[in-house]
């Protein structure tokens, strides 16, 4: 409970302002739908939402150490906000890309402040339960996103104006807070040679990992009206992925702590290439089924970043951690700026059952790459606690203090 207390404000502004970029990447795609967007300039909007990201993770701390963390934290949240309330402003897609830009690069920076300041207050008796109460609020409050979709008209001001209120809100426990603000750590070189050298099979599994999700996210809205779900519904749909991988994360996590890491990999695209198969077997079966299948594919594909994470910081020493870890989020990046636009002309090509076939074809990649690297060097003899990680700033690495 002390641990709760003390950091409730950055809590609280981890859950807002996760509500209000969660959902905003749903409501361009049904907003997109309503006013005559194309599939293709929809899946647009969600690349340009991972190069805003990439942007504001590569700055974050380079602002950070500039004007501090409640001024920069101010200018990302301010980026946000003017990213949603713009929206009905100027409708185009060229326009939203801009737009989704801003609300990358707010989720980068406000990730990575808040980050930095919780690692500045951990201390080695509260870091295990700060982080997994950050870990608990911040997918959570993910899900939450999803189910907002629900009750947000697409294409309205209301929707728009209420998910910048809430960015805003974010911005008052940080504003309020009494703590002083902490040092301005020293932020990380990015380096993703780091990463390919250390384990190619991990860069090459987060790569498929931030295909699965930005695809997933930024373009399954489109497959769930393709497959004759209503607006309302989306948002279960999408809420059953991120319900997936919450519950994936501890059985994964046991595996993954006592098996080759390698095989846990390896299996996790196998399952997640037969949930792509399911999906589209389903795909006309109702939507109860199309529910579980969304559910199904969020246990198999959500934990792969984690696992293979755990596995490049296995090769690991202790002060490569850091950069490492942001060497990894590179790498996710990498494949989350591609698959939206390839996701979205794929569907506009083929129809919604493409969506699965390339997220399918994805993860055979990693299958028969995952293989081939098994031939090459045997499982190293020490390893890394497992630990969830999400995909949230260059920074997530200090954070974590991951141990052998």
């Amino acid at each position: 409970m002390r641990v709760l207390i003390t950091f409730a404000a950055l809590f609280a502004s981890v859950a807002l302002l996760q509500v209000s970029s969660g959902a905003v990447g749903p409501l361009d795609a049904l907003s997109g739908a309503v006013l005559g967007f194309s599939n293709a300039e929809i899946g647009m909007l969600g690349s340009a939402h991972y190069i805003g990201f990439f942007i504001g993770c590569w700055g974050a701390p380079r602002l950070l150490g500039t004007v501090g963390h409640s001024r920069a934290f101010a200018a990302f949240t301010a980026a946000g906000a003017i990213g949603l309330l713009a929206h009905m402003m100027v409708v185009h897609p060229l326009a939203w890309a801009g737009l989704r830009v801003t609300t990358g690069l707010c989720v980068a920076g406000c990730y990575t402040i808040i980050e930095s300041w919780l690692n500045a207050r951990l201390t080695n008796e509260t870091r295990g339960r700060a982080t997994g109460l950050y870990r608990v609020v911040d997918l959570g409050a993910a899900l939450i996103a999803q189910l907002m979709i629900a009750v947000l008209p697409p294409a309205e001001y209301v929707s728009y104006n209420l998910l910048a209120i809430l960015c805003c809100m974010a911005l008052l426990p940080i504003a309020l807070t009494q703590a002083s603000q902490p040092a301005v750590p020293k932020a990380p070189r990015l380096r993703p040679a780091l990463a390919l050298a250390k384990s190619p099979l991990a860069a090459a599994a987060v790569i498929v990992a931030g295909l699965t999700s930005a695809a997933f996210r930024m373009v399954g809205p489109i497959y769930g009206q393709d497959v004759g779900l209503r607006s309302d519904q989306i948002g279960l749909f999408l809420a059953a992925y991120v319900l997936g991988g919450a519950l994936a994360q501890y059985p994964t996590g046991w595996l993954a702590d006592r098996f080759d890491r390698r095989r846990v990999l390896i299996a996790l695209s196998v399952a997640a290439i037969a949930s792509c198969a399911i999906t589209i077997h389903t795909q006309s079966a109702g939507t109860l089924a199309v529910f579980g299948a969304a559910l199904l594919f969020g246990v198999t594909t959500f934990p792969i970043f984690s696992v293979a994470a755990a596995h490049a910081h296995d090769f690991a020493s202790d002060d490569e951690r850091v950069e490492l870890s942001a060497a990894l989020m590179f790498m996710f990046a990498v494949g989350a700026i591609a698959s939206p636009l390839v996701s979205s002309l794929l569907i506009e090509a083929r129809g919604p059952m493409a969506l699965f076939v390339f997220l399918g074809l994805g993860h055979l990649v990693l299958v028969v790459f995952g293989l081939a690297r098994m031939r090459v060097r045997p499982a190293p003899q020490e390893r890394t606690d497992y630990v969830y990680t999400p995909r949230t700033s260059f920074t997530i690495g200090r954070l974590l203090g991951r141990k052998r």
